[in-house]
């Protein structure tokens, strides 16, 4: 039982080492079949493991989400509530950006596992910093958390062959969102 265990374990951790190649090299267009060939697995173990694309991806882009969300954490403390925020929505935007293919896997997918999983958690991390905003007067009350999301999403997706782009976009949406006063 343990020898079976084991495997599973080592099988999992080929798969995911794989499949983060296969995003950065494909995006999130990855086919759990190719992952499986180039695991040197069967695609009924990849699918065990991982019961489609979008439970890979998020598998693969947990560790950086809850980097992320621990850093929204720690902008909590910044005086400046506006500067938090767009401190945030700026790191958010790097690292989509930098691992291709995790903002279409990050965009809602109605009914999809994305809604439970690392999409979940970097709203839940957003709102904290965003409610604070909108009580210091520095973003409109109706801008919701995922709606920022979406947004810097759509900057990446729209600028994905130069992901530096997505930055000078958000810098002119944040007038839009949060003008200077």
């Amino acid at each position: 039982m343990a020898g079976r265990r084991a495997d599973a374990l080592r099988n999992q951790a080929r798969i995911l080492a794989v499949a983060e190649r296969e995003v950065a090299a494909h995006g999130a267009e990855i086919s759990l079949e190719r992952v499986a060939r180039v695991a040197g697995v069967g695609s009924g173990t990849v699918r065990r493991h991982f019961p489609g694309r979008q439970a890979l991806l998020e598998a693969v882009f947990r560790d950086r989400i809850d980097a992320l969300c621990a850093r929204a954490g720690e902008l909590t403390d910044v005086a400046d509530a506006r500067t938090a925020l767009l401190e945030w929505l700026g790191l958010i935007t790097v690292y989509e950006a930098e691992a291709r293919g995790m903002a279409k896997a990050l965009l809602p997918d109605h009914g999809s596992a994305a809604d439970d999983g690392c999409a979940t958690k970097l709203t839940e991390a957003t709102e904290p910093l965003l409610s604070r905003a909108v009580r210091e007067g520095v973003v409109a009350p109706e801008v919701t958390a995922k709606e920022l999301l979406t947004l810097v999403a759509g900057f990446v997706l729209a600028t994905e062959d130069d992901p530096s782009a997505a930055r000078r976009l958000l810098a002119l949406a944040v007038d839009g969102i949060s003008p200077r006063r």
